[in-house]
């Protein structure tokens, strides 16, 4: 799958996000790598920055928080395109639940982990 094929099927995952929801983020960025640079081939997605539920009075000024999804791992566990579109859509969700604070473990007990 090229690269433009999967950045829209990111773009549609994001455009299924309720806009509620969409509304309460702050200071995000998407983007689409192949790789993460330390050649972690099983991730999938990657939050990094400052959850909104660990911001305080000194957060201001700082860049935007990244959520990046790679599109290499993602091609290698899914078989079809409906699969790339099911797990994209996943993997988005999952990094966004990061940005609103929920970790790991909370997110496989609700069966998103």
């Amino acid at each position: 799958m090229s690269r433009e094929r999967f950045e829209e099927l990111v773009g549609d995952a994001l455009d299924e996000v309720p806009n509620e929801l969409l509304s309460l983020m702050n200071n995000v960025v998407f983007l689409v790598e192949d790789a993460p640079p330390d050649g972690g081939d099983d991730l999938l997605g990657l939050y990094e920055g400052t959850a909104l539920t660990d911001r305080g009075w000194d957060y201001a000024g700082t860049l935007p928080d990244r959520i990046t999804i790679y599109r290499n791992a993602t091609l290698q566990v899914c078989d079809s395109e409906q699969d790339v579109v099911d797990e994209v859509a996943i993997t988005v969700v999952h990094e966004i639940a990061h940005h609103f604070g929920i970790d790991d473990q909370r997110l496989h007990d609700l069966g998103w982990g």
